[in-house]
């Protein structure tokens, strides 16, 4: 909290950014723990989450937090998931639960044409920030991963429901 309060008084904005569902290599809940009430209130002015697959887990986190008192903008991460090989890697760095629709993908073996799994996973994403803007969630972040063509297609879906 104290380099945040630093920070502060030298920049005009600060982010921070934290695993809703938590840190796979901690037991910690980063709404009930005291640092990130801290955070914010040494002058954090909005959050970010890392890669979230699961609105309700966001939601659930999101409740939380303003039951804390922690009522800054919570900016939803969305990374679309294009290739296979992302899955399994996301979830063993991040601990994320991937839900059973989106593994459904995989079942259908869409994993196996490469067209396919990025067709899917821009859909799924879109999908995603659809139910995030009907449920009051104003604020998305897309994690590109250096594919802006990705998140191109995804504003390009939103065009008419997402206005800038």
């Amino acid at each position: 909290s104290e380099l945040i309060a630093d920070i502060k008084h030298r920049v005009i904005l600060y982010r921070w950014c934290m695993l809703p569902e938590g840190h796979p290599g901690s037991s910690n809940d980063f709404v009930r723990s005291r640092p990130l009430k801290e955070k914010v209130d040494a002058g954090c002015e909005f959050l970010t989450t890392s890669d979230v697959f699961d609105n309700n887990i966001l939601y659930n986190f999101m409740y939380k937090a303003l039951k804390k008192g922690i009522d800054v903008p919570i900016v939803a991460g969305i990374m679309p998931v294009t290739n296979a090989s992302q899955i399994k890697r996301i979830t063993s760095l991040s601990g994320n639960m991937v839900p059973p629709r989106f593994l459904a993908i995989r079942r259908q073996g869409l994993e196996t044409t490469p067209a396919a799994m990025r067709q899917a996973g821009i859909a799924y994403a879109t999908e995603q920030i659809i139910d995030l803007i009907a449920n009051g969630v104003n604020h998305v972040h897309i994690y590109t991963m250096n594919k802006p063509d990705v998140a191109g297609e995804i504003l390009d879906n939103l065009s008419n429901i997402y206005v800038r």
